[in-house]
């Protein structure tokens, strides 16, 4: 009697747990082609994605891409970058430059960052970005920002992950920054640390603005008290 209850639970159990196994398997992919579809469909032909990297950096460019992808073409992997490891960024960033129909990079540096405010350099940045494309987009998909051009637009929360356009101008943005942080930026200033840190305000980069003072590519409207009374050294 005792064996049957106790086969009869785990049968209750299986019944419970079972159901649950199976809707996991039935997930299937997020589709990021959602919003290029409803505008390919409407007419538009071109549709570039936009987003940029480096918003809330102490050091450096705010850099943005825009990214011109063929007609129904998926891209496996492609997410929002920060979610993505740099080997993966680095893979599907030749993928994209090699698949898209034009990708355009725009930056904004310290000083324009400093005069204007980063909200609004950040725009400049992606407004660069647009007009730096081979091909002029029909329509713009762009991460919970406004582009100042003339080109009917969409502004997207969480873009990123939620556009394949937009996912693809993250991917793009991102890794030319990491670029230029580890190689340019790092080799101006090997002292702060940028290949690593890329920028942000880590203990060790705060540390070393402290110690060192602010270079030129520092943000110093980010700097707040941070400085003080310190000069730029360089």
């Amino acid at each position: 009697m005792n064996e049957m209850n106790e086969l009869t639970e785990l049968t209750q159990l299986d019944a419970l747990v079972e159901p649950k196994k199976k809707k996991k398997e039935l997930v299937e992919p997020k589709d990021l082609l959602i919003y290029e579809r409803e505008y390919w469909e409407s007419g538009f032909e071109h549709i570039a994605g936009i987003d940029e990297v480096g918003r809330g950096c102490l050091f450096g460019d705010v850099v943005a891409a825009a990214v011109i992808l063929p007609r129904e073409l998926i891209l496996e992997g492609v997410n929002d970058s920060k979610k993505l490891t740099e080997k993966k960024r680095d893979a599907l960033y030749d993928i994209i430059m090699e698949k898209a129909l034009a990708v355009g990079i725009g930056y904004a540096d310290a000083e324009t960052i400093d005069q204007l405010n980063i909200k609004q350099a950040a725009r400049l940045a992606m407004k660069r970005a647009v007009e730096a494309l081979e091909d002029v987009p029909d329509y713009l998909l762009v991460d919970a920002e406004k582009v100042d051009v003339n080109i009917p637009q969409l502004s997207i929360i969480k873009g990123d992950a939620n556009s394949q356009s937009i996912a693809a101008a993250s991917i793009i943005a991102k890794v030319t920054r990491d670029r230029l942080c580890k190689e340019d930026w790092d080799t101006l200033y090997p002292e702060y640390g940028l290949s690593i840190h890329k920028g942000y305000a880590t203990k060790f980069h705060r540390e070393q603005i402290m110690a060192l003072g602010a270079t030129p590519m520092h943000r110093r409207s980010f700097l707040g008290n941070l400085l003080g009374e310190q000069h730029t050294l360089f």
